[in-house]
């Protein structure tokens, strides 16, 4: 019942194969001040904390900014 069956087609001949791209270059300057804007950003998000904690390994400090009166209660 060789009728029957259909018949397979010819697989197709596999492409040639083509060289990659040359990568992008690592130290471009483009990159480099993505980084250096990066960095100021993460550094100008840090100094404001520390400037808020007034008190240190000795205790409070006593100076105007904990003797200062504020609307919480103080």
């Amino acid at each position: 019942m060789g009728f029957m069956k259909p018949t397979i087609p010819a697989m197709p001949s596999i492409p040639a194969v083509q060289p990659l791209p040359e990568p992008p270059k690592y130290d471009d300057k483009d990159r480099e001040e993505a980084a250096k804007a990066k960095r100021a950003k993460l550094r100008a998000g840090r100094t404001g904390r520390a400037s808020t904690i007034l008190t240190t390994g000795k205790g409070l400090e006593d100076d105007e900014k904990s003797t200062k009166k504020t609307l919480l209660g103080g």
